[in-house]
């Protein structure tokens, strides 16, 4: 979720709190190989999937549709970030289907290792930033500019922050620049990790039913903020190549354009399941009415997929290869 290193808090809360609260995120470390067996006339097809609920929500709705419409045989494997990219070479993952930016992995797999390719935006934006529940920003008006952090560092600190507020972050796979971010602005906090998106989530929901202090990391789409609006911080504005160093990052996050990153021999075959793919094109509240479904409505994937897809058929249709 920037090329930069993945990484996606409570304060006043402790994390074996939010741990025992939350779910376990899914999420591999190694790529294992994929049985060949052939399907239809689209054969298989193999999706990464990374660990956040809006990515499951589009890669859920592209397989309902590779399955039900092209007769494809859909495999998904359980990848953190940067391991789904090294499948590209091996043949062993076809498709990462929401990248948040990742120009070093880019460079890496498209441009030198030319392994992989672009197949275009999905037609949502990203944002990434710091957010406190609604509660603090309305006693507390002037934390919503990081100059002002320092001031209340001390209603974040928790067992986990070492005597300085805490800064919660999710899962340390996700795309962060938090830590550079809290050394280069000056800033008396540490960050800590939550561990996954729904302890992230769970954080942040007891924060504001309980009015406990948190200062956490957190981005859109996400379904979440539905239910609690969220109130993002103001970093130093983003300006071009303000990160384009990670270790002396001191601007805020971009707005990224997410696209979708294919293998290149899953290109260069043009077969329905690459189409499909590179067609696919969806907004911010499409993906967050499936990832509602999915975390807040406990409907499995496949069956999120299956009720959003009834009720937008004519997107469907937009998706699939012409003839």
């Amino acid at each position: 979720m920037r090329s930069i290193v993945n990484k996606r808090v409570l304060a006043g809360v402790s994390l074996s709190t939010v741990a025992a609260l939350a779910l376990t995120a899914c999420g591999g470390t190694k790529i294992e190989s994929t049985d060949p067996a052939e399907a239809g006339d689209c054969g298989t097809f193999t999706i990464a999937i990374n660990p956040w609920v809006g990515y499951e929500a589009n890669a859920a709705v592209i397989a309902h549709v590779a399955e039900t419409e092209l007769g494809c045989k859909v495999v998904k494997k359980d990848l953190k970030e940067e391991i789904a990219w090294q499948g590209f070479g091996t043949g062993q993952v076809d498709a990462i289907v929401e990248n948040w930016g990742h120009d070093d992995l880019k460079k890496k797999y498209i441009e030198d290792q030319k392994t992989a390719v672009n197949a275009g935006s999905t037609g949502v934006e990203g944002v990434i930033g710091w957010y406190v529940p609604p509660w603090m920003a309305e006693e507390y008006p002037d934390i919503t500019d990081w100059n002002n952090l320092n001031k209340y560092a001390s209603l974040f600190e928790t067992t986990e922050s070492g005597g300085k507020g805490q800064l919660l972050d999710g899962d340390p796979s996700f795309v962060t620049n938090d830590e550079a971010l809290v050394k280069n602005l000056g800033l008396d906090y540490q960050v800590v990790y939550a561990g996954s998106e729904p302890a992230l989530i769970q954080a942040f929901r007891q924060a504001e039913q309980e009015k406990k202090p948190v200062l956490g990391y957190f981005y859109d789409p996400q379904w979440f903020l539905s239910e609690i609006e969220l109130v993002k911080v103001n970093l130093p504005e983003y300006e071009e190549g303000c990160d384009a160093d990670p270790e002396k990052v001191a601007c805020d996050y971009p707005v990224y354009d997410l696209d979708k990153i294919v293998s290149k021999s899953f290109a260069d075959a043009n077969g329905p399941a690459y189409q499909l793919v590179d067609n696919f094109n969806w907004s911010n509240e499409d993906q967050n009415v499936v990832a509602r479904y999915i975390a807040q409505d406990n409907m499995s994937p496949e069956e999120a997929a299956e009720k959003w897809v009834e009720a937008n058929k004519d997107k469907v249709e937009a998706w699939l290869p012409q003839s």
